[in-house]
């Protein structure tokens, strides 16, 4: 395995100086987008946020924003809170002590494991999801790997297999083989350095069924309606409360709208009871579609006017007048950017500073 990655690993940028904090943010990132997706962005990062002091001392806005785009946006959010307690607390050190490191927000057993072991020399084992996946299909384990018990053998065969001294190379290789060879879908076994060891690959005919999971439920669908709310020049934005889905982002004003519902008349209601004010519903301005974690949404955006009164949020939320010029300067989440640029696309052929 050590043999195999020191010839195949991919030239990746956390990969060259081994930083503990280069590695952390790398992992936070890996946590759930690909490699390909997350690089460009980690590139951005690092050059907005070179050390943990640049991290910590930043504004969450400013963090937001470097990780418009990518979603899960609690990863940032406890990335910036475990950053500033590391300035505040460790004097800007990240703990190499294993407790110390994981009592920081989202800082879990995997993460910990992997900036011990890559970044400090820690032989500590990692199982990450490419991890499960090569252990299942190399030992031909069927039980859900989600289940206690095929997590204690999972991490039991981790520890067994751990190269003691090179942890960190090993952690690595396997993470490897997962992301590149053993593959979710038509694994390249030919080209596995484990092959003759698999028992998935002698024993099933398509070794991809493994690990097995559960069927995913269903998620429920939402319709939303959003309102571009203009007053001259500029536009009307709100910023959701900072804990929760999508804290911390910005987005035009709306809601959920109720079935057999019509749009228009629910957002100039809603409107009108969140903030206070008076609006008139002009035009559609696009219907996009957005898949989260959790449910669906079908977002209904809207070009309205603003008739009459202050801007005040019901629950003590933050909202702007803000140049629909400098909308880019602001954190959305993606189906709002897409909104943007539908609606700069109505305007004058306008397009927002900054927007992706």
């Amino acid at each position: 395995m050590l043999d195999w990655y020191g010839e195949n690993q991919r030239d990746l940028p956390w990969r060259r100086a081994l930083d503990p904090y280069a590695v952390w943010v790398s992992e936070i990132m890996l946590q759930q987008t690909r490699v390909d997706q997350a690089r460009p962005y980690y590139d951005r990062f690092m050059e907005r946020f070179p050390t943990v002091k640049h991290l910590g001392t930043a504004p969450l806005e400013d963090v937001l924003k470097a990780w418009e785009g990518m979603g899960y946006y609690a990863r940032a959010r406890n990335l910036h809170r475990a950053a500033r307690r590391v300035v505040d607390e460790h004097g800007g050190q990240i703990p190499e002590d294993p407790a110390r490191i994981s009592d920081l927000p989202g800082i879990g057993p995997y993460t910990a494991a992997a900036i011990l072991s890559i970044a400090f020399g820690r032989d500590c084992p990692v199982v990450d999801g490419n991890v499960v996946r090569v252990l299942s299909r190399l030992f031909h384990l069927t039980d859900n790997p989600a289940s206690s018990a095929a997590r204690k053998r999972l991490d039991g065969l981790a520890v067994r297999l751990l190269v003691r001294g090179r942890a960190g190379d090993f952690n690595q290789a396997m993470m490897e083989l997962g992301a590149t060879i053993c593959t979710p879908r038509k694994p390249r076994c030919g080209a596995c350095p484990v092959n003759p060891f698999c028992e998935a690959r002698k024993t099933l005919p398509d070794p991809s069924v493994l690990p097995r999971k559960r069927p995913r439920r269903q998620r429920p669908h939402h319709h939303v309606a959003a309102g571009i709310v203009r007053r001259n020049d500029e536009v009307l934005i709100v910023r959701r409360p900072t804990d929760g889905l999508l804290g911390g982002l910005w987005e035009f004003p709306g809601g959920i709208v109720g079935k057999g519902v019509v749009g228009e008349k629910f957002l100039a209601e809603e409107i009108k009871n969140m903030l206070g004010i008076g609006i008139r519903v002009d035009r559609a301005v696009a219907t996009l579609r957005h898949a989260f974690t959790h449910f669906e949404m079908t977002l209904q955006g809207y070009s309205c006017s603003h008739i009459a009164g202050v801007a005040r949020h019901r629950d003590g939320n933050e909202c702007r007048w803000v140049r629909f010029e400098d909308l880019g300067r602001f954190a959305f989440p993606r189906a709002y950017q897409r909104l943007i640029e539908a609606a700069a696309a109505l305007h004058e052929g306008r397009r927002p500073a900054g927007s992706t």
